[in-house]
């Protein structure tokens, strides 16, 4: 039987909160129970918000609340050309292509469908989806924009990709953090249009990076929160296409602030090491958290 291999994956583009203490510590003691491995990825693909000094403060606040991963640890930002490989690859399969609508472009489109009467479909975040014309373009036209220097990213074509797999995507979900129990979830990454999986300015993107990175670092269990359970589709969904094996999954409870939402990097309060500057300790943040 194959050693268990966990991973919590945080992005030092913020301070860590109590919902990242609950992620972190739950991945470490099912690591310890199941006699398993836990490994720590810094997902710094974003170099323009991701700094040194908060990737600083995640070691520090892990190791106060006594958590041990393996090292060395794998940081994304050192690894674009295994992103690079594997967008090449659905390049040549013609299953991503180059989008040239700017931000801009999209909003004014989207505003003015909307201003019509028309409600524009959006993807479970509530983020319009993309507006695809670019996939009408001929390879000629592609190229002369592109050797011209017109701005793009990468898109994956969902449809042409659900095309090429035909048969019914599905992932394996735990029904409790004791990770007993499972049932198989159906796939939609079509709830998500085109997803961009390359830009200039970055590379790659976290659909991409992550799929890659959970096959070369072996990982079995996937546990992380609920807000990623709907983007687990288009995981999967890559992970068919370039051959990669696939995690089981538990999407955990999240821990909500006072005002009943999703805990913020930006909501200094709920912060570990700011809890710790006021005097709190390890055991009250698990308490806290109810772990």
């Amino acid at each position: 039987m194959n050693t268990p291999v966990f991973r919590f994956a945080p992005s030092p583009n913020g301070e860590l909160h109590l919902g990242h203490a609950y992620s972190a510590l739950l991945n470490a003691r099912l690591a310890e129970r199941m006699e398993g491995r836990l490994l720590l990825r810094i997902e710094d693909i974003d170099l323009a918000r991701c700094t040194p000094e908060f990737e600083a403060g995640i070691y520090r606040d892990l190791a106060w609340l006594g958590i041990e991963w393996e090292r060395p640890v794998r940081r994304q930002s050192e690894h674009f050309g295994d992103y690079e490989d594997a967008l090449n690859r659905l390049i040549a399969e013609e299953l991503v292509y180059p989008a040239f609508m700017s931000r801009g472009e999209i909003r004014a489109f989207i505003a003015d469908t909307e201003k019509r009467g028309r409600l524009w479909p959006r993807d479970p975040d509530g983020v319009p989806l993309y507006p695809a014309f670019d996939k009408a373009l001929s390879r000629r036209e592609r190229e002369r924009r592109m050797a011209h220097g017109a701005l793009f990213a990468w898109r994956l074509d969902t449809d042409a990709a659900r095309a090429r797999l035909g048969d019914r995507l599905s992932w394996t979900e735990f029904s409790s953090e004791e990770l007993s129990g499972s049932e198989q979830i159906e796939a939609r990454p079509e709830q998500w249009g085109d997803v961009v999986l390359a830009r200039k300015e970055i590379p790659t993107s976290y659909h991409l990076s992550v799929v890659i990175d959970d096959a070369l670092q072996s990982v079995t269990h996937v546990v992380r929160g609920r807000d990623l359970y709907a983007a687990t589709g288009v995981q999967r969904l890559l992970q068919e296409l370039l051959d990669l094996p696939a995690p089981r999954y538990f999407h955990h409870r999240l821990i909500l602030g006072p005002d009943g939402r999703k805990l913020s990097k930006s909501l200094g309060d709920s912060g570990i090491a700011a809890l710790r500057e006021r005097g709190a300790s390890a055991a009250d943040v698990r308490k806290m958290i109810g772990i």
